[in-house]
């Protein structure tokens, strides 16, 4: 007899699907300025790369679902201000947020809430919570402005609540890393605390806007990236094509800090050697007992890219 017979399946698992022997393997591409001067001929171009990897990209039966297109910019800051003096940024009290700052002053976290509105309220308020908490000033959150018309109906059935939530920088947190590295570990707590929600990016560099897309669809479902404020020094974009697993709006990639195009299929070992090295794990950068907020979170996870990806921001 099998492994995969031995199993004692559950009440929801009754199929021989296994999530832990997934394999993908996907089109990937990456455009930059050399003299990291940012403009919007950066974010068009990686756009019309991502729209010709079609042959690298899956789709449904129907043709009207892709596996999962995305793209990592970095954060628009004249794109984001003017956001902000439109009113477009919601403060927890209802009032409208009226000042970001400078850029990389804020952080800025990308958010697909379940469409339940109660358990999205309570998701919200979890972010703001542990964000006092922290130590960080709450400034609002914004809808993200999409055009629904252009997906397949695969996609609008498990289609997301899309928000973005805005996170002001400390005056005694230098911009970058240092502040980044706040958001990561506010990031963590709040994926260890609530389910249902996916946080596709949480930085004050970077920002990441994916789904449930085929490879033209990226552009005209965020109305973000079609406006000529969008601008970035860079951007990466990627096409899933998935060969045995089943798309889903958090499995498109870019992965908060990287894209993948392969195989990556020693899940249960990786997953071990980081189980094992939690208690000695040390940081210079970091109070004593910071990283047992978060711990144990990704080794419940047996997926290839959400193991990938958690590793990978973590280091």
């Amino acid at each position: 007899m099998t492994r995969i017979e031995k199993r004692n399946f559950s009440q929801k698992q009754k199929t021989l699907y296994e999530p832990t022997f997934e394999k993908d393997n996907c089109g990937i591409g990456a455009v930059a300025n050399i003299d990291g001067s940012a403009s919007r001929k950066i974010v068009d171009d990686a756009l019309c790369i991502v729209e010709r990897l079609e042959h690298r990209a899956g789709k449904d039966a129907s043709g009207q679902t892709g596996d999962g297109v995305g793209i990592l910019l970095q954060i628009p800051h004249g794109f984001f201000s003017d956001a902000c003096q439109k009113g477009e940024i919601e403060a927890a009290d209802g009032s409208a947020c009226q000042n970001l700052g400078q850029a990389r002053d804020y952080g800025i976290g990308m958010f697909f809430f379940p469409a339940d509105f109660f358990i999205r309220a309570q998701a919200k308020r979890m972010v703001e919570k542990l964000s006092q908490k922290e130590g960080l000033e709450f400034l609002g959150w914004r809808k993200v402005p999409v055009c629904q018309e252009v997906l397949g109906q695969k996609a609008k059935d498990c289609m997301p609540c899309i928000e973005q939530c805005f996170v002001r920088r400390p005056k005694d947190t230098p911009r970058g890393i240092d502040f980044d590295r706040k958001l990561y570990i506010l990031r963590r707590q709040f994926e260890r605390s609530t389910l249902g929600t996916y946080v596709c990016s949480f930085s004050s560099r970077t920002i990441v806007y994916k789904g449930m897309f085929l490879v033209k669809q990226l552009r005209t479902f965020y109305k973000d990236l079609q406006s000529p404020l969008c601008q970035s020094a860079l951007a990466i974009v990627h096409s899933r094509f998935s060969t045995n697993t089943n798309p889903s709006w958090m499995r498109a990639h870019p992965n908060r800090l990287i894209a993948h195009n392969g195989e990556i299929n020693t899940i249960r070992g990786n997953v071990d050697r980081m189980l094992a090295r939690e208690e000695t794990l040390r940081s210079p950068k970091s109070a004593k007992g910071t990283w047992k907020k978060f711990f144990r979170r990704w080794t419940k996870a047996a997926r290839i890219q959400p193991c990938w990806t958690t590793r990978w921001n973590f280091l």
